[in-house]
C-alpha cells in the first residue's frame, strides 16, 4: 500500500482483536517513529510499549475517554525529553507518533490517538523520569472490523473540510 492509501485508510480504532502484534511488525512501526524529523535532529522522544493488562487498565483509568485502551494489545506512550529539546519536544514527539499511525495503517493495524490521561499518574505508573513529558499515547492492534471493510465508504463519510477551506495562497484568505 502506498503512503497516500495508508493516510486515506487510517481511522481511529477503538475496538481491537485480542491478537498480539508480532514483534517484527511492532519494531517496523516503531522504526517509522525513529526516522521522524525533529528540530536540530535532537530526537527527544522515548516510547514506552505497554502490553501488560494491569498497566493498560491503570493507564485507562487515568483519563476520561480512553477506557477502550484495555482492549488494545499494545499502548504506546510517547514521551518527550524537555531537557534535550525544551521548546520542541512535544511537537517532535507528536510527529514521530504520527509516523507510527501512518505506518500502522499501511501494515493493516489500527491506532487511536489518546490525549485524555492524567500525566502524573502515567509517569508514576511507568517510572518516567521528571525531565520527560508524556505527550500522547496510541493504542495499537488489529481492528475488530478490518480497515479494508468498506474503506471507501468510510473515507467518503468522514466529515472533512474541503481543501479550499483550509488553504490560502501567499496570505490568509486568498484562494489557492
Amino acid at each position: 500500500m502506498d503512503t497516500f492509501d495508508a493516510i486515506q485508510r487510517r481511522q481511529s480504532v477503538r475496538s481491537y482483536l485480542p491478537t498480539p502484534v508480532p514483534e517484527g511488525l511492532l519494531s517496523r512501526v516503531l522504526e517509522a517513529a525513529r526516522l521522524a524529523p525533529s528540530a536540530s535532529n535532537r530526537q527527544p522522544w522515548h516510547f514506552i510499549i505497554v502490553k501488560d493488562i494491569g498497566k493498560r487498565e491503570a493507564i485507562a483509568k487515568s483519563g476520561l475517554y480512553g477506557k477502550f485502551m484495555v482492549g488494545s494489545p499494545v499502548v504506546i506512550v510517547g514521551c518527550g525529553d524537555k531537557e534535550v529539546s525544551p521548546k520542541w519536544y512535544a511537537i517532535d514527539t507528536a510527529i514521530a507518533l504520527e509516523n507510527i499511525v501512518i505506518a500502522a495503517a499501511g501494515e493493516g493495524l489500527g491506532t487511536c490517538w489518546i490525549g485524555s490521561f492524567e500525566e502524573a499518574t502515567v509517569k508514576e505508573l511507568l517510572k518516567i523520569p521528571e525531565r520527560y513529558g508524556v505527550v500522547a499515547m496510541l493504542t495499537l492492534g488489529y481492528p475488530k472490523e478490518g480497515l479494508d471493510v468498506n474503506w471507501k465508504t468510510l473515507r467518503l463519510s468522514r466529515n472533512r473540510k474541503k481543501l479550499e477551506d483550509i488553504t490560502s495562497l501567499e496570505e490568509f484568505g486568498t484562494p489557492l
